[in-house]
């Protein structure tokens, strides 16, 4: 229980029993004194019936059939005068009731705000005349006396309910305080909440896209090295058959065996996402003259290869991203393009890389080519998607008759020592 629900619990049980208490010790000292007040047979019935009436009022308030009004309405107001008025009369009758009249002062909470000044000073009229002998009093001193004690009570008690008001504004507005912090507690937990299940939800998301990332990353690995190393061996095989001279024959089978361990290298380190085994002697300049000069006798067709600007060790994503869309570029040439001359060229200008190839074949509708090819390959698509992977970019110029280029273009990205 925090500190001001005791303190609410405690004022509660003041409420409830203090009447009673005040009452009681009033009366106690008001028998007392009786006699040396001179009061008569008539005043001491009158503060009986007036004590057992106030008796009845609060058994009333406190446990009879009505529920005891909790703070400023009609019926507080009610209370509050029909309280003042015993006070008054029995202060009036004897001095020391006013132990009961200042109960008044505790129960300004029953009255609205706009009242509360005129309860306190109707109070303190009480209390005044019990301070100055008794009321009505006596001549002009009695008179002057009781001014005197009445703004001196009434200075303290607004003195006193300015303070009260201050009190039960910072109550009021922390009160609304700690109910805007509940709700905004509520509505933090409820985002706390929606947050983990978004969560949740998108580390499923993040994982089915990994899944199918890694499946299109080994369907693109596969296309570029069994794919078209399968390719490359049955060509291989097919001219060795045709062939009538052996030694052309077992020329074509050594490289067509060649291709097949290449090809089962690179299906090996596409598994295990490792940079191509090319790269692994002479960095991307050598592996793409490699790749172009094999590429050249295989299909017999001439190709060249150049190099422009500073050569630089690349990334090992950038350099495998760049090769592989070469092979593939070179592949399609070969299946598509009938040409009788291939150009590529590896520019490295200040920021990016550039790789471009160029052939004289028959060209062709950028605009009219399918997603994937009917030999089951990746194509342009894949090779456009290879680069943005890297933050690149891939442009293709052909049109019928008239030849092809396709350049690719990322970042330098400069090779981790």
């Amino acid at each position: 229980m925090t500190e001001t629900a005791r303190l609410e619990d405690r004022w509660a049980v003041f409420h409830r029993w203090g009447p009673y208490g005040l009452l009681l010790m009033s009366s106690l000292m008001a028998w007392v004194i009786a006699d040396a007040l001179g009061m008569g047979a008539g005043e001491l019935l009158a503060c009986g019936a007036l004590v057992v009436t106030a008796v009845a009022a609060e058994l009333w308030w406190g446990r009879g059939a009505r529920t005891p009004p909790a703070g400023p309405s009609p019926a507080g107001v009610r209370q509050y005068a029909v309280r003042w008025a015993l006070g008054f009369a029995l202060t009036w009758l004897n001095p020391l009731f006013a132990f009961y009249a200042v109960l008044g002062y505790f129960s300004t909470d029953l009255l609205p705000r706009r009242l509360r000044r005129a309860g306190l000073f109707a109070t303190a009229v009480t209390v005044a005349g019990s301070q100055a002998g008794g009321l009505p009093p006596d001549g002009r001193t009695g008179w002057a006396v009781f001014g005197g004690l009445l703004a001196a009570n009434s200075l303290l008690v607004f003195l006193f309910g300015h303070f009260a008001n201050l009190e039960e504004d910072r109550a009021r507005t922390q009160a609304a305080a700690i109910a805007e912090l509940e709700r905004t507690n509520t509505a933090l937990q409820q985002a706390l909440d929606e947050n983990a299940a978004l969560h949740s939800q998108l580390l499923v998301q993040a994982r089915e896209a990994g899944v199918a990332d890694e499946r299109r990353r080994l369907a693109a690995e596969i296309h570029d090295t069994l794919a078209q190393g399968l390719t490359g061996i049955i060509a291989q095989l097919q001219v060795a058959a045709s062939t009538p001279d052996p030694d052309a024959g077992r020329d074509r089978l050594d490289r067509a065996l060649a291709l097949a361990r290449e090809s089962l290298g690179e299906a090996r380190r596409s598994v295990h996402n490792l940079s191509p085994v090319a790269l692994a002697d002479g960095g991307l300049t050598g592996a793409l003259g490699r790749a172009v000069t094999e590429w050249g006798e295989r299909t017999e067709v001439k190709a060249e290869f150049t190099v422009t600007g500073t050569a630089e060790p690349l990334h090992d994503e950038m350099a495998a991203t760049l090769l592989r869309i070469a092979q593939e570029a070179l592949a399609n040439t070969a299946r598509h393009a009938g040409a009788s001359r291939v150009g590529v060229t590896l520019s490295y200008m200040g920021d990016e890389v550039t790789l471009d190839i160029r052939d004289d074949g028959r060209g062709f509708d950028p605009l009219a080519v399918p997603a994937h090819t009917s030999s089951g390959g990746f194509g342009l698509d894949g090779m456009r998607a290879r680069a943005e992977r890297v933050a690149g970019s891939l442009t293709v110029e052909s049109e019928p008759g008239g030849g092809t280029a396709v350049s690719a273009r990322v970042p330098l990205v400069r090779h981790d020592p």
